[in-house]
């Protein structure tokens, strides 16, 4: 698996979060937004699948932790992604900028990871716009429960976005997370 194939997994577990839709007032959203991204906070993992492309088949998992952000909404996300005995650092940082979200994965895509550009926050779903040079995609993360959370990447070819990584993540209880 090449780097920047990894590099986009950990994209797509660091880009769990986002702004907002069509409501009554910015406090409303920024309230909602909030709640959502405390909601996430905490240490997940789970298995995730490359499901198109030159690594298509690919599995891999992760064990994250998310710290919701101090002030306005955001999560700082860290930890590692495993395939077989090989592991990645893994880091986001997502914050809320006016209306919008802004961060990146690793170092962002002057570096050798992601660049979040936009982002809308739901009750139970964020998606996060992504790009890095000619590379623009989507993350989507939707919460099942207050336990489990499933994660899609997907690229834009042409003018549809084509899912490319899936991730299943639960949630681990505070005693799980420490074994």
């Amino acid at each position: 698996m090449s780097f920047r194939s990894f590099t986009l997994v950990g994209a797509s577990i660091a880009l769990s979060l986002a702004a907002s839709l069509a409501v009554p007032s910015k406090a409303d959203a920024a309230s909602r937004d909030k709640r959502f991204f405390d909601s996430v906070a905490g240490t997940w993992t789970g298995p995730g699948e490359i499901v198109a492309g030159k690594y298509k088949g690919t599995k891999f998992t992760c064990n994250l932790t998310g710290i919701s952000a101090e002030g306005p909404a955001g999560l700082t996300l860290d930890g590692t992604c495993r395939v077989g005995v090989f592991s990645q650092p893994m880091k986001a940082v997502i914050s809320q900028v006016g209306n919008g979200y802004q961060g990146q994965f690793l170092d962002g895509a002057n570096g050798k990871g992601l660049d979040i550009v936009s982002g809308t926050v739901s009750r139970d779903k964020v998606v996060m716009g992504i790009n890095r040079a000619k590379l623009n995609g989507a993350m989507v993360a939707r919460l099942q429960n207050q336990t489990a959370m499933n994660i899609t990447i997907s690229v834009k070819v042409e003018d549809q976005l084509v899912p490319v990584i899936g991730l299943k993540l639960n949630r681990q209880a505070a005693a799980d997370a420490k074994n």
